[in-house]
């Protein structure tokens, strides 16, 4: 009998500390607790006073303020009294003790911080957005704009402050780790955009992403043309270069302004442009297999209008761009803008559609099983 005992006693010696209670604060709140109904209890018997009473003598006792007695004690009383005072004293000593050695251990900015990731593990359908630098904020509002979770990754404390005080959750841990896009939900996102500082950094990021999440969506910020090789070799769907991206628009907006602020028009209203990209299997084309615009009367059946189709032959740097001279392996352009009637639908095709959130709906269940991926066209 006395083996297994002193067995037992040394397995309870050995454990760490921190698995010996998983809630510290938890016992010198209860003995305070127990303390005051102790007290409260012991009025209750002496003195026969009603609870309400008692618990009064008992707030003011503890903590010795000293209003003076509900009524005359009897000895007892006078007992229970010197018990409240001397047990309050040291348990509540004892609690003030605990709480600000929890506190300085980090023990609640800890468990503020696992609720947050038990709260991120919940997101779904969101954007990840690493970095939250100048890029990173006008991204992070044009997404908020939107209506889209958008979950922010970084590291400096300021920028962290930063995003925070724009009304962004904020995890703060290195985007360049497998661990960190993992808490962030790469599995169950819509997009990740790497926006950070450094080529390197943000090619890290898009390796990391593209070995844990092949079929995530990746954005990815460049200073250079190789930079942007490299990122696209990495994995990236797409590269942007600010300062390219910025000459252009500026240049294309000195020649033809409507044309480029046209998405920023439809800001203001309920359309929006999403990208329907169809199977590579033509058996779930079904009866779309094959059949033209005109056939399938899209804009009348859903109202969404298809701006652009881009054939599955050739893979573009920007889908979004229209170069009628050139064209791809099987003698039809890289995209066909405003495509006619004539169009036929076939696997593989990227399809650019415009309308309501309501008439984009409609098309998508149109398209049915032969509907691989929807994503939002945002600028």
């Amino acid at each position: 009998m006395a083996l297994p005992l002193l067995g037992w006693l040394r397995r309870r010696r050995r454990r760490p500390p921190a698995t010996r209670s998983r809630y510290p604060w938890l016992r010198p709140l209860l003995a305070l607790v127990l303390v005051v109904n102790l007290s409260a209890l012991g009025y209750r018997l002496s003195e026969g006073w009603d609870w309400g009473d008692c618990y009064w003598m008992v707030a003011i006792t503890i903590p010795t303020i000293g209003y003076g007695e509900v009524e005359p004690l009897s000895q007892a009383g006078r007992l229970v009294t010197v018990f409240s005072v001397v047990g309050g004293l040291v348990v509540v000593q004892q609690t003030v003790q605990s709480l600000l050695g929890l506190s300085e251990s980090g023990y609640f900015a800890r468990r503020r911080q696992r609720r947050f990731l038990n709260w991120v593990h919940t997101m779904n359908d969101h954007v990840i957005l690493c970095g939250y630098g100048r890029i990173g904020r006008e991204i992070g509002d044009q997404i908020s704009r939107e209506g889209v979770q958008l979950l922010v990754v970084e590291m400096d404390p300021e920028r962290k402050e930063a995003a925070e005080e724009a009304g962004l959750p904020v995890l703060m841990a290195d985007a360049t780790l497998d661990e960190t896009l993992l808490e962030a939900g790469i599995h169950h996102c819509r997009s990740l955009v790497a926006a950070l500082p450094s080529n390197a950094a943000n090619l890290y990021v898009v390796l990391s992403a593209r070995g844990l999440a092949p079929q995530c969506r990746l954005i990815a910020r460049s200073d250079s043309e190789e930079a942007s090789r490299k990122l696209r070799l990495a994995g990236a769907d797409q590269v942007v270069s600010p300062y390219v991206a910025g000459g252009r628009t500026m240049a294309a907006t000195a020649l033809r302004p409507l044309a480029v602020t046209f998405m920023e028009l439809l800001a203001g209203t309920d359309c929006e442009v999403e990208e329907f990209r169809l199977s590579d299997d033509p058996a779930l084309l079904g009866d779309l297999q094959g059949r033209t615009l005109q056939d399938l009367e899209l804009r009348r059946r859903t109202g969404a209008l298809v701006l652009a189709i881009r054939n599955p032959e050739t893979a573009l740097v920007n889908p979004y761009s229209y170069r009628g001279s050139t064209y791809g392996g099987s003698g039809e352009p890289e995209l066909i803008a405003n495509p006619g009637g004539s169009v036929t639908l076939a696997p593989g095709q990227l399809l650019v559609v415009m309308g309501s959130q309501q008439q984009l709906a409609a098309f998508a269940k149109l398209l049915g099983s032969a509907l691989v991926s929807i994503d939002a066209m945002r600028e």
